[in-house]
């Protein structure tokens, strides 16, 4: 008897059980693969008297996919960003890093004192994170988080972050050089700060400005355009 309960039990064992543990093994990845993915909460709060950001751009990406490197020359996307505020070229750099993006979470403008959130549901191989947005009134300036390495702990994350300057273009603080003084304080006819190219990404000075409205070196206005860093922070929200 029990030798021919153990033949009946050997014969669909042997072609359920394979079945069984590739099913099982299947399940496991998938659960792994849900386990990593992480979904975020990303807000941007602009901490300046008078500068305002242009459409940002939210990425969570491989860590290979860094937008920029400090000390080295800029991308001709990553000029297109610091210098009109344009981020397309970036956003589509990242399209083929299978990149989970955002683009404009405030919907224009992103003004001193104002925040704007996303949220973002990333893929398990999107470890890092990055935003970056023009700076207005600058030449190229621009205001950027750059690679940063998402926790996998849940959690809530601040982070203070600088504005850079591309290297691109002089810093003149020629209201003809800038794209749009969204503050309507600039002046005209001056004579221009600097003429020199930097050449590579670096920590932006700041603005500089000055208090004539109708000449001087700048037509940057002193009190309302000039800034130091940390420009902005970063809150990031690990659920």
């Amino acid at each position: 008897m029990t030798r021919e309960l153990n033949s009946q039990c050997n014969t669909p064992l042997n072609g359920v059980l394979p079945k069984l543990i590739a099913s099982t093994l299947t399940s496991v990845a998938l659960l792994s693969s849900t386990l990593l993915s992480q979904e975020i909460d990303v807000k941007i709060t602009n901490n300046t008297n008078g500068i305002f950001f242009t459409p940002l751009l939210v990425s969570a990406h491989p860590a290979t996919a860094a937008l920029f490197t400090s000390g080295t020359v800029a991308s001709a996307n990553l000029q297109a960003m610091a210098e009109g505020g344009d981020i397309s070229g970036l956003s589509a750099d990242l399209v083929l890093e299978n990149a989970d993006s955002v683009e404009n979470p405030a919907g224009g403008l992103l003004a001193p004192g104002a925040s704007t959130m996303t949220s973002l549901s990333t893929a398990v191989e999107n470890t890092n994170l990055s935003v970056v947005g023009m700076m207005l009134p600058t030449n190229d300036g621009f205001v950027a988080l750059n690679n940063w390495e998402v926790p996998t702990v849940v959690g809530t994350y601040t982070i203070n972050i600088n504005a850079y300057d591309a290297g691109t273009e002089a810093n003149s603080e020629l209201i003809t050089d800038i794209p749009a003084d969204p503050g309507s304080k600039a002046g005209t006819g001056a004579t221009g700060v600097t003429t020199a190219i930097e050449g590579y990404v670096h920590i932006h000075r700041g603005s500089i400005g000055d208090s004539d409205a109708s000449g001087g070196a700048s037509d940057l206005n002193v009190s309302a355009h000039r800034w130091l860093n940390p420009v902005a922070t970063i809150t990031v929200t690990v659920k």
